[in-house]
């Protein structure tokens, strides 16, 4: 009897032992197995959808991903993330990338916005990769590489770029700022807020300087600073921040009243909590009259007597 018991405790524990690593072997997906990503229902998140090809020829699976891509099937709950106002044209392979073209509508903001721009990206970096010799895509616009928003191109992607879910977007965040332009008499700033979706990288405060160097969006509101500024730098240290700009900050032409170029600068980056001052300089100088009438060598806070009433 007692050598009975023990046999079955030994079968047992031997049975325990089989399934724990049965539990622990993954799972291997059939073979043509694909993950074609399209975004949910909000559109706020990748949403991959299993796949099975119909080939295995690298130079055909291209067409076929992207056809699946651009389709999403009438079982499931997903977007593409092309906007349909966006026109495919073609692709080429170049050794491990894979270049990508679409129409002019890409890059209108009206067809895509900004995070849904980003989701997109990654989207076809994330499918696409999965074909073997494919490393890396780049996304023409026609004809043009894809520019980032601060007008540079955006290069190369990988899968490794990018992780699930607008969170990332392999590190970016979405950030609403309240910026202040000009009205059509250059004597006043008026207030203009703009969301933006950014590398969590890139600080608040030389984001915010980045869109006022872009002008405005709002009808009826005007730049405040000169097109072709460079920013430098842009540093952060007891609630002053520092902003560095080249000389071409001083060729402001525009015509404005002397103060808006300032406070335009000032009273944006003052909405946000960590800034109380801010100090202006010119190829890293503050010794510099702008306009021969305001000069630099100051800290400045900001001034709500030239807001428009």
């Amino acid at each position: 009897m007692r050598r009975t018991i023990w046999l079955l405790l030994l079968l047992m524990a031997l049975a325990a032992g089989c399934g724990r690593k049965q539990e622990q072997a993954p799972e291997e997906e059939p073979e043509g197995t694909y993950k074609i990503y399209y975004l949910n229902s909000s559109m706020t998140r990748l949403a991959p959808q299993r796949y099975y090809t119909k080939t295995r020829e690298p130079g055909e699976l291209i067409p076929e991903l992207m056809d699946r891509f651009l389709n999403v099937p009438n079982d499931v709950d997903s977007q593409v993330a092309l906007s349909d106002k966006v026109g495919y044209l073609g692709y080429r392979q170049e050794d491990q990338v894979l270049f990508l073209y679409f129409d002019a509508g890409y890059g209108s903001k009206v067809n895509m916005n900004a995070t849904r721009e980003i989701l997109c990206r990654a989207a076809l970096a994330k499918t696409m990769t999965q074909i073997e010799g494919i490393d890396y895509i780049s996304i023409y616009v026609a004809d043009q590489p894809l520019l980032d928003s601060g007008g540079n191109p955006v290069g190369v992607l990988s899968d490794s770029d990018f992780i699930e879910g607008i969170s990332d977007i392999n590190s970016y965040e979405k950030s609403q700022l309240n910026l202040f332009f000009t009205d059509e008499t250059g004597q006043h700033l008026v207030g203009e807020t703009r969301e933006v979706v950014h590398s969590i990288n890139t600080s608040l405060e030389r984001l915010i300087v980045e869109e006022l160097l872009k002008g405005p969006q709002a009808a009826g509101h005007y730049r405040t600073l000169p097109e072709g500024t460079k920013l430098l730098n842009v540093s952060l240290n007891e609630n002053i921040c520092y902003i560095n700009f080249d000389s071409a900050f001083l060729n402001n032409t525009l015509d404005v009243n002397e103060y808006i170029p300032i406070y335009s600068i000032v009273n944006s980056l003052s909405e946000i909590s960590t800034v109380s001052k801010v100090q202006i300089t010119i190829n890293g100088s503050q010794d510099v009259m702008f306009r021969d009438v305001v000069s630099l060598n100051a800290q400045f806070e900001r001034n709500l007597e030239i807001l428009e009433e």
